[in-house]
């Protein structure tokens, strides 16, 4: 997959892509119904979305709402055979276009779409006053196909992104990931740390969740991604999330516990799958019921991850 990251980047030859374009946080159902209706034959498959993230621009202070980094979504793109990935850069520039000016100056003359795809509640432009039947329109004047994708659901049920982080609130990942069509993932470098899972028997990778909407605190059970390098592979694993109350105040964070696993992860990039919630986090009276604990939860952790 080809990356760009302005819409001057692309030259002739990365011009024609037939794509979908929107935020898609999660890359969820919903949003895979809208890539699939822009895949074509005649034309690369691409992706137009924005970094950051439109509402971090505009409301910096709010608190972490996005299910995914930049790289996660990437990856999960990847995954789903997009070969054009515009990924925008959202600030100043960009927020003051009219809607007009984003459709001629973005998507025309910029990176020369052949056929966009978008979901039927799609607002662009300064102020979000352009509207999917808008960009319809302006397709038509300005030379490329637009697709208008109906909101997918089931009964009652609308996918959105909304209603994932309720489950990711809630500890419900089965429940997240029949809304996104795969497990909910954090990607991330491993950091060092203060190493106490090693001298407890249980050497962990730690990576930071800052920036992203937090899972339920607690301890899960865990596929873990390890994409290069001698160990490449899939490892199943108990991880925490939260902020260790055994030891303190800490930012919360992601420590994943690798079974079987034998070398170093610092610097690598992980990716860490969320399969259940086994227990919410505690504080010990000692140490040796901490590890009497990570026993039973990793025990808990092999039973359920063997049975998928």
């Amino acid at each position: 997959m080809q990356t760009f990251h302005h819409w001057r980047d692309p030259g002739p030859a990365d011009k024609g892509a037939s794509v979908a374009l929107g935020n898609f946080d999660g890359v969820h159902r919903g949003h895979q119904r809208v890539i699939d209706l822009a895949r074509r034959p005649d034309a690369p498959l691409g992706i137009i979305c924005f970094e950051p993230h439109p509402r971090e621009f505009f409301a910096p202070d709010a608190p972490p709402f996005r299910l995914m980094s930049a790289e996660t979504r990437a990856n999960r793109l990847a995954r789903l055979g997009v070969e054009h990935l515009y990924q925008l850069p959202f600030g100043p520039d960009l927020s003051s276009l009219s809607a007009d000016d984003f459709a001629r100056d973005v998507l025309s003359q910029g990176l020369g779409v052949r056929h966009v795809v978008v979901g039927a509640d799609f607002c662009f432009g300064k102020g979000r006053q352009g509207t999917a039947s808008d960009l319809e329109r302006l397709g038509r004047e300005l030379g490329f196909e637009v697709t208008i994708a109906p909101l997918l659901a089931e009964g009652d049920r609308v996918f959105s992104s909304t209603a994932i982080r309720q489950a990711i609130t809630d500890g419900r990942p089965r429940d997240a990931a029949d809304m996104l069509g795969h497990w909910h993932r954090i990607d991330g470098e491993v950091l060092h740390g203060e190493k106490r899972g090693r001298e407890l028997g249980y050497p962990t990778a730690n990576m930071s969740i800052t920036g992203l909407h937090p899972p339920r605190f607690g301890v899960y059970a865990v596929l873990v991604d390890v994409p290069d390098g001698p160990q490449q592979g899939q490892y199943h694993g108990v991880a925490s999330i939260g902020v260790r109350p055994m030891f303190g105040e800490n930012l919360p964070n992601l420590e994943s516990h690798l079974f079987d696993f034998k070398g170093d992860l610092y610097g690598r990039h992980l990716s860490v799958a969320l399969i259940a919630h086994l227990r919410d986090e505690m504080r010990f009276d000692s140490l040796e019921g901490l590890i009497i604990q990570m026993d039973a939860d990793s025990a808990q952790a092999r039973a359920i991850l063997g049975a998928l």
